[in-house]
């Protein structure tokens, strides 16, 4: 078994797709929209085989949870590089283009060199090498 690809409500479908293809190498597919739901979604796919599907509509409500604390349920989603030089490389790109780096990068107690940063939405991401 293996996960087929994990689904994310946005608010700005096309920032969240240009943020993932600029700053991770994602493919996409193109817009889908079904007109009688309001529904529109991307699928983005990643080297591993990996896919996210980012989906909008307007009466999905927004997220109550402070995304800069920890909470139930879901809370973040790890991106693998190659090497930690890449994980450095990673946090001052995204830095540099105005994405929080809110812990590391560092080695973390289970032996992960890892960062963790928000995309554009306030998703948790964290981004590892091991």
């Amino acid at each position: 078994m293996k996960i087929h690809h994990i689904a994310i409500w946005v608010n700005d479908i096309e920032k969240v797709r240009n943020y993932y293809i600029k700053h991770f190498d994602a493919s996409s597919n193109e817009l889908y929209i079904n007109q009688a739901t309001g529904f529109s979604s991307y699928f983005l796919r990643f080297d591993s085989g990996c896919q996210i599907e980012i989906m909008h509509r307007i009466d999905i409500p927004k997220n109550l949870n402070d995304t800069l604390k920890q909470h139930l349920g879901y809370i973040h989603l790890a991106i693998e590089v190659t090497s930690e030089e890449k994980v450095d490389e990673k946090a001052k790109e995204l830095s540099q283009a105005g994405y929080p780096i809110l812990r590391g990068p560092r080695v973390t107690g289970d032996g992960y060199y890892e960062f963790e940063t928000l995309d554009p939405e306030g998703n948790r991401l964290e981004i590892i090498y091991k």
